[in-house]
């Protein structure tokens, strides 16, 4: 028996700038390398390129997933059961709950290089996190996932 596909899944990558910047990074080492000979300003190059890469994909290799009857967000795990409305936020709005809005108890997964979020009210009256904030690219989709899950639980 094959298992069920997950209904939504995301993961955050880095933007492609990033992986511009990495290779900055390796160039300026092996810049700071070259009076050193040859040899180690490539090794420098190569280093520093592949730190800054590792870097880059680790920051961004966090995913969003409704499966199971959970929400998956980074390493969070929530039932679906616990959760109430998710509500979309465009950018302007995902700014003002990631900034003056914001409550310190909530759960935020944030990438600052993605404008759009979810906001999800947290309905079990034994957590204390009101809300969780994630960073999401389609937070439509994202939500009508919850909807879908929370009504098949």
């Amino acid at each position: 028996m094959q298992p069920s596909a997950a209904p939504y899944e995301e993961r955050l990558t880095a933007p492609r700038s990033w992986w511009l910047i990495s290779f900055l990074v390796g160039v300026s080492m092996a810049l700071i390398l070259l009076p050193f000979g040859t040899l180690p300003m490539l090794g420098g190059l190569a280093g520093g390129t592949a730190v800054a890469a590792v870097v880059a994909s680790a920051y961004g290799s966090v995913r969003i997933r409704v499966v199971g009857g959970s929400l998956i967000a980074g390493e969070a795990k929530i039932p679906v059961t616990a959760l109430g409305e998710a509500e979309v936020l465009d950018a302007e709005e995902a700014r003002a709950w990631r900034t003056h809005k914001a409550d310190p108890r909530s759960f935020m997964l944030l990438r600052a290089y993605i404008p759009g979020a979810l906001r999800v009210e947290v309905t079990d009256p034994e957590d204390p996190t009101p809300y969780l904030f994630l960073s999401t690219r389609e937070p439509e989709r994202l939500a009508e996932a919850l909807r879908a899950a929370r009504a098949a639980a």
